[in-house]
């Protein structure tokens, strides 16, 4: 897999990356995550697993890892990971993000499993946890799911202190979330405080694509997450259609949808949420095929009636 540069960035990474969202704690949103965590879900099981991913990934060519706060551990994970294979801080880019706190305790069964703050507070308490753990690594720092109700953008001491760390060397990013998407994108762009972008972008859901665009043309590196729609785009989701396409082009349903968004001309980054070093495998085989921008139209979703969808998903 061949190495560009994250829009204006400069940081080195592949068309393909890794979100770790679904490796570093029991419980998540993915159709069939219990099921590929299998019965053991202690931490030393997890992080075990979690490296046959990293492993496979790495082999695979992948050399954007995206983090959080809020996935259990696995900054944690990843950090220990890069010590293990002896990789310095320009060998890889690791991005992560703050603005979520992780609370469910290890518990698939927990009421509440993630606290969102976008505070000042919560910024310079992450930060701190985030470099203590992954260090030089560290180069992606990403707020994580703003939105126009949030605040953030109008939070002028915040906005400054994501300055400070934008000056002392740390590319700075936003996550977006939801049916407002383009919007929150479009804003963002205005603030102008930010370098990368990652945003929701899939066949069912491509509202946010002009936005995407834009911000790309404006030099911001562009990072596509859930491009899988958190599984409901694999041979176990509710989109039929989807395995006729997949059988049509002789390859998996999972591969068909990443490559549907690595041909997208803006999408610097597509990431892969695999849970088991099986799924990266059947992922990265989207990197070999060729897929027509203008297929499946009839897929796409109403905004609103994706983010119901989603946001109906079960953990676990």
């Amino acid at each position: 897999m061949s190495v560009h540069v994250l829009g204006r960035t400069g940081l080195p990474v592949t068309r393909l990356g890794l979100g770790l969202a679904a490796l570093g704690r029991p419980g998540y949103i993915n159709v069939g995550h219990d099921d590929d965590l299998g019965p053991q879900k202690d931490i030393a099981t997890l992080e075990r697993e979690a490296r046959a991913v990293l492993d496979a990934a790495y082999e695979g060519g992948i050399r954007y890892y995206d983090a959080a706060r809020s996935y259990g551990k696995a900054e944690e994970f990843l950090a220990s990971w890069l010590e293990r294979r002896g990789l310095s801080p320009r060998a890889v880019t690791v991005g992560s993000k703050w603005g979520y706190t992780y609370t469910a305790d290890w518990r698939v069964d927990a009421d509440v499993h993630e606290v969102k703050d976008l505070s000042l507070a919560t910024l310079r308490r992450q930060i701190a946890e985030s470099r203590g753990l992954l260090g030089a690594h560290l180069r992606l720092y990403q707020i994580h799911s703003a939105t126009l109700e949030s605040g953030v953008f109008d939070d002028r001491e915040l906005l400054d202190e994501l300055a400070g760390l934008r000056e002392s060397g740390l590319a700075i990013g936003l996550t977006v979330t939801g049916p407002n998407q383009r919007e929150t994108i479009e804003r963002a762009l205005e603030v102008g405080s930010f370098d990368s972008v990652q945003a929701t972008w899939n066949l069912l859901e491509r509202s946010a694509g002009p936005a995407l665009e834009a911000a790309h043309a404006a030099g911001l590196g562009v990072i596509v997450k859930e491009a899988l729609a958190n599984g409901r785009l694999t041979a176990r989701g509710d989109v039929g259609t989807l395995k006729e396409l997949a059988d049509r082009a002789d390859t998996t349903p999972d591969a068909f949808a990443l490559a549907f968004v690595l041909v997208q001309p803006w999408a610097d980054v597509v990431l892969s949420g695999a849970a088991t070093a099986e799924q990266l495998r059947s992922n990265l085989k989207a990197l070999e095929l060729e897929i027509d921008a203008e297929l499946a139209p009839e897929l796409a979703e109403a905004p609103a009636r994706y983010w119901e969808v989603r946001a109906a998903l079960p953990w676990n």
